[in-house]
């Protein structure tokens, strides 16, 4: 779901300051990977990302990446959600950094500040 869109803040609607920062977004897909849940059974865990890029070069780099950058996230969220105790909620902030330094490996240099939608185990 896109909530922008909902807000009327999508695309060329915006104006203002919001308008350089909407433009430096990039959003991917959410990313899912299954775990266990307390019961034993299994259960999905999704992560939404984007990545907000100020550099114009780096967010075309960013754009061009966006294939490995998708399988990169992907590869991080499916560790964490294998290293996830049974029942246990997600580690936020260490799975955040894991995305940062997976987006900075990717694209070659630090410059793409990661953002966390929902994170979700269900």
């Amino acid at each position: 779901m896109d909530r922008r869109a909902l807000l009327g803040l999508s695309g060329s609607t915006a104006s203002g300051p919001g308008e350089a920062a909407q433009a430096s977004y990039i959003r991917f897909p959410t990313v899912t990977s299954t775990v266990v849940r307390r019961d034993g059974r299994r259960g999905v865990m999704s992560v939404e990302t984007g990545i907000d890029v100020a550099d114009a070069a780096l967010r075309t780099r960013a754009n061009q990446s966006a294939p490995r950058l998708r399988a990169a996230y992907s590869e991080v969220v499916q560790r964490a959600a294998g290293a996830l105790p049974p029942g246990a909620p997600p580690n936020i902030d260490r799975l955040s950094q894991q995305l940062q330094a997976a987006t900075d490996a990717v694209l070659g240099r630090a410059g793409a500040r990661v953002l966390l939608g929902t994170v979700m185990v269900v």
